[in-house]
């Protein structure tokens, strides 16, 4: 497998994040790994749908999920249509390979009353701690604009725009777009670079660690599971729950779904339309705990 230009492609023409081109390197070497044990010939061979059917068995025999699976099978098929193209394959072998199929699940978010819970102690502008200040912004505007946690990690001080209040954002495939936000996370900003500035000096990252650095994500994901903890119902507390509860918020508030994709920087109306999922099963449940023929007999509720 020629790894070295199939990766390049990716990086280079079809723009893809750093992180995203490892992924794929990692897939990709995986199953290259696997053949090589598997098949003493594997380099004189080409590869066979035998050889990716027996790797997806040896996945799940180690229990992987089949969303890990399915994306590792899309990884080998990627680089077998690059390889078609530029002549270096004569088939693809992953072409006709079935992939196991995935439980769709409604993703989790937080509910509106246990956000006012978790924030309900309010800002006050004058707090003196540089971490408390921060951290408390960073789950602020997370739930506030729905961006995701590599686009906070990533935000340049120059692209918070408080005075319009607006935020420049640079999504995946480096596509920017632009996001609004209210102005009480305007005053939190501002004391927070009041403060930032005053204890680490001017920096080019507009979040940071005390020593001036930016933030990394498992920081983030820290700070946000720490804040949810004791809080809300939900197992899962990371900070795309968050961006999950921007979204189901904007919609169960009246936002078009097309608002609602672009805020979130979505490339299809495909992917935000499972929030349409979430929305409905919450106008659901409001039904039937409010509307007296939603009872059946017995006392019990219809399905």
């Amino acid at each position: 497998m020629n790894l070295g230009l199939f990766l390049q492609y990716l990086r280079y023409e079809k723009n893809f994040s750093s992180y995203t081109v490892l992924c794929y390197k990692n897939d990709l070497t995986q199953f290259d790994d696997f053949r090589c044990r598997e098949r003493s010939d594997a380099e004189e061979m080409p590869v066979e749908p035998d050889d990716i059917r027996n790797w997806i068995v040896s996945l799940s025999e180690k229990g992987l999920s089949a969303r890990t699976i399915g994306r590792k099978i899309s990884a080998l098929r990627s680089y077998f249509e690059f390889a078609l193209v530029r002549g270096l394959s004569d088939t693809n072998p992953a072409a006709d390979i079935r992939l196991p199929k995935v439980r769709k699940t409604l993703p989790s978010f937080v509910r509106p009353e246990e956000m006012q819970r978790l924030l309900e102690d309010g800002f006050d502008e004058t707090k003196s701690d540089f971490i408390a200040l921060r951290d408390r912004l960073i789950v602020e505007m997370l739930y506030q604009t729905g961006i995701r946690r590599a686009e906070l990690v990533s935000l340049t001080d120059a692209a918070v725009d408080n005075r319009i209040c607006e935020i420049k954002v640079r999504g995946k495939r480096d596509k920017e777009r632009i996001v609004p936000y209210g102005a009480m996370l305007g005053d939190m900003i501002a004391a927070y670079r009041r403060l930032r500035d005053g204890e680490v000096g001017k920096t080019d990252a507009f979040f940071v660690r005390e020593n001036g650095e930016p933030l990394y994500p498992g920081l983030v994901y820290r700070v946000v599971r720490r804040a949810l903890d004791g809080e809300v119902t939900l197992r899962k507390r990371s900070p795309h729950v968050l961006r999950h509860s921007f979204a189901s918020a904007m919609l169960n508030n009246g936002a078009g779904i097309n608002s609602v994709k672009e805020l979130l920087g979505h490339s299809s109306l495909a992917s935000t339309e499972v929030y349409t999922h979430i929305t409905f099963a919450e106008l659901k449940q409001y039904y039937k705990q409010a509307h007296p023929r939603a009872l059946k007999k017995g006392g019990h509720y219809g399905s």
